[in-house]
């Protein structure tokens, strides 16, 4: 990206419809090219070997990575800061082991069971990360009413995400080994146990690269061609997953940020690559040598790549505005991995394009005299439909955005959270424990409320008998003081709710608890009350991520906005280009919540994840800017020319509709892979960024653009005289000279 003088005309990311021959010094992206042209083997082996030794550090290191879902200032963190500074046991999270005996067999009360179970939490007294044990007899609320289901309460001497997962899975090991032992059945719940349930990947991965290696082949005709934008990619994901497995050790990293790595890294790298290939392939066509061709592609498509880049980069980095922990690190790695694709992008696919070269200009020459041959002439049927588009502008608007609104209504309904244990694989042991916890205590006991009472005149009683008489609460524990609170008594009350963790009520009886319960239990007692638990700081985290994505979209168009203003001098089109991307996320937000959130296709329902709507914003608004610079950069450079603001509008749709087709096809095929995956999480996200592009690429680009263009005519490229005077231009590419 340059700043030249604004009498110079920047061209589009197709370039000067010439043969691409350009001054020995070229731009930036060129003189790389050309560097990676005279060292193509040099530049292969420096990336293999990096990514080799980056593999194997990350394989004899291990990984570091962690969750961190620390809110300062809510509840729930208040909660857990207070029972840690006094040392009490209900800091930890807990792991429940549900027992199950039939009737006929007197239930798990009967003298073999008790043995049993007796037996067994001893030995699991004895495991590391475990602070204390409660045993189903010690309190016959533990007990089911028919007492055929029993529960054993585990508390961790840390949060769940703190405790090794070696310390866990001993834990399970040990409890299910007495499985089937005097008929009994044993099962476990509770985070730590779902985090240690890990789930296979479902080839995901695979199947979107094999799926982006059909499409390519389609649009190439060739194998060897539609190789190198994949293998570009694969490179690049590749050298970013080890990077972020060795930086975990040392910054905070999610353990859910892999799989998200490497389904952005797949669709984002194949879809720089592959502007850049089609670049180069216009140059073949146009005849041009291969060292030519490829500069020019570099020097070209190149700039875009960079520009889309840093835009999805400045997208992402704006997670950091949120100030939660568990997603700055998401932001950072998927920032890397992106970065990534675009040095593999600018450096190794020009290296790639010079060995593999000779042959992809043979099958690409003989393709386009077949195509001569026949008379077909390469972006007609898109230039046809620029035309139609620009006969009916209004009806063809009214009609798309109505469609997009309708499909985007959904997400004004949509409920914030996370997935609880009855979202897990039937056949794991964390949603066996929760069906057994609902059928013997109720929906509630597997989401229970940890309310503390600190200071005061409330020893936990008054706070027992309060929870007891509030609607929703199921039942509640009898006080558990903490040891070393001195003069200020803290107590500790678990409450149980009549409904699930997810369901929309255990949310409102939180809220009910924290605004109109307890401040009234306040004044009467002097005590102060927090609610906490992994239920509540859930909630928490889903309330602070709906308070602050507001400033987030904020920033992120913000500076989107100014981005395309100082490229395209014009003060519509990144407004459009502003309204259109929220337009399409909210779509593919609303997608989303109706297929998860409602249940559609068989789908079980449940909240959408809070991670959901930031990171698809991210993602959505910085790739949805990489096809609006691509195409409207094209028409800006026929409206230079010809000053003909419909005739712009069909040749720019004419010269990228196909290769902007072909990225979106590689892009959804790539996330709607991840649906594939069992975890719920990627689930949702493979679906959102599959709509969000189909959306943006076919309705937006192809229908809503045209017309809204057509509609502005010479307006668009209007930008008032105090602000042309004050920015500088930016072009995508070097001037002509």
């Amino acid at each position: 990206m340059t700043t030249t003088p604004h009498a110079q005309e920047p061209h589009g990311p197709l370039g000067p419809q010439d043969t691409g021959q350009l001054t020995p010094s070229g731009g930036v992206f060129a003189r790389i090219a050309g560097w990676a042209q005279r060292r193509r083997w040099g530049a292969l082996a420096l990336w293999t070997l990096v990514l080799l030794a980056v593999t194997v550090a990350s394989q004899l290191v291990g990984d570091g990575y962690r969750n961190d879902f620390a809110l300062p200032g809510t509840d729930s963190q208040a909660a857990t800061d207070v029972l840690r500074e006094h040392g009490s046991e209900q800091a930890g999270d807990s792991v429940e082991i549900v027992f199950q005996r039939e009737a006929d067999r007197r239930g798990v009360t009967g003298p073999e069971a008790r043995s049993e179970i007796s037996g067994l939490l001893e030995r699991v007294r004895k495991l590391p990360s475990v602070a204390q044990v409660r045993s189903p007899y010690q309190d016959r609320a533990a007990l089911s009413e028919d007492r055929t289901i029993g529960y054993a309460t585990v508390t961790l001497d840390a949060k769940a995400e703190e405790v090794p997962k070696e310390d866990v899975t001993e834990l399970i090991d040990t409890a299910r080994a007495v499985d089937g032992e005097q008929d009994l059945r044993v099962e476990l719940g509770g985070e730590a146990v779902r985090g240690a349930e890990e789930s296979e990947g479902g080839g995901a991965e695979g199947a979107g690269m094999l799926a982006a290696l059909v499409v390519l082949v389609l649009l190439f005709g060739s194998l060897v061609a539609a190789a190198l934008p994949l293998v570009t990619a694969v490179f690049a994901v590749g050298g970013a997953v080890g990077l972020i497995a060795l930086a975990s050790h040392v910054f905070t990293v999610a353990d859910f940020t892999p799989p998200i790595m490497m389904l952005v890294g797949l669709g984002v790298g194949v879809d720089y690559a592959l502007l850049i290939f089609y670049r180069f392939r216009h140059e073949l066509i146009e005849g041009a040598d291969l060292a030519t061709a490829t500069r020019t592609a570099l020097d070209a498509a190149g700039r875009t790549v960079f520009f889309a880049g840093c835009t999805v980069i400045i997208a992402l980095l704006g997670l950091v505005a949120l100030g939660l922990g568990a997603l700055q690190g998401v932001a950072l790695a998927v920032a890397l991995t992106v970065l990534m694709t675009m040095a593999a992008s600018l450096v190794l696919l020009p290296a790639l394009m010079s060995v593999f070269g000779p042959r992809v200009q043979r099958h690409v020459l003989r393709r386009a005299e077949r195509a001569r041959a026949r008379g077909a002439e390469e972006g007609a049927r898109w230039r046809a439909l620029g035309a139609a588009v620009q006969r009916r502008p209004v009806p063809t608007l009214l009609v798309a955005v109505v469609a997009l609104l309708a499909l985007a209504a959904p997400a004004l309904d949509m409920r914030l959270g996370f997935a609880d244990a009855g979202n897990d694989a039937e056949s794991s042991t964390s949603r066996q424990a929760y069906d057994l916890l609902a059928e013997g205590f109720g929906p509630g006991f597997s989401g229970p409320l940890v309310v503390v009472a600190r200071g005061g005149e409330d020893d936990g009683t008054a706070l027992r008998e309060k929870l007891l008489a509030t609607d929703g609460v199921a039942a509640a524990t009898p006080p558990m003081p903490a040891r070393g609170a001195g003069d200020h008594p803290i107590s500790t009350v678990i409450a149980f709710p009549a409904s699930a963790p997810q369901d929309e009520a255990t949310a409102d009886l939180v809220h009910a608890l924290r605004s109109e319960t307890l401040p009234a239990l306040e004044r009467r007692t002097d005590a102060e009350y927090l609610v906490g638990g992994p239920t509540a700081a859930t909630q928490d985290f889903a309330d602070t991520v709906s308070d602050r994505l507001p400033l987030f979209v904020a920033i992120v168009v913000g500076l989107s906005t100014l981005l395309l203003m100082l490229v395209f001098r014009s003060l519509l089109i990144p407004l459009k280009a502003a309204v259109l991307n929220l337009l399409s996320i909210a779509a593919a937000l609303g997608a989303v919540t109706l297929v998860f959130q409602d249940g559609w296709f068989g789908v079980q329902p449940g909240p959408v994840e809070a991670f959901i709507p930031v990171m698809i914003f991210a993602i959505v608004f910085g790739l949805s800017m990489d096809y609006e610079v691509f195409l409207v950069s094209r028409m800006h450079e026929e409206w230079e020319r010809t000053r003909d603001a419909g005739h712009s509008v069909r040749e720019g749709l004419a010269a990228t509709g196909k290769v902007i087709t072909a990225a979106a096809a590689i892009m959804i095929v790539v996330f709607a892979a991840f649906i594939l995956s069992p975890d719920r999480m990627l689930q949702q996200f493979g679906l959102g960024l599959a709509v969000a592009i189909a959306l943006d690429a076919i309705v937006i680009r192809c229908l809503i653009v045209p017309a809204v263009m057509r509609l502005f005519g010479r307006s668009a490229w209007w930008l008032p005289a105090p602000l042309a005077r004050r920015l500088p231009t930016v072009a995508l590419e070097r001037p002509t000279n």
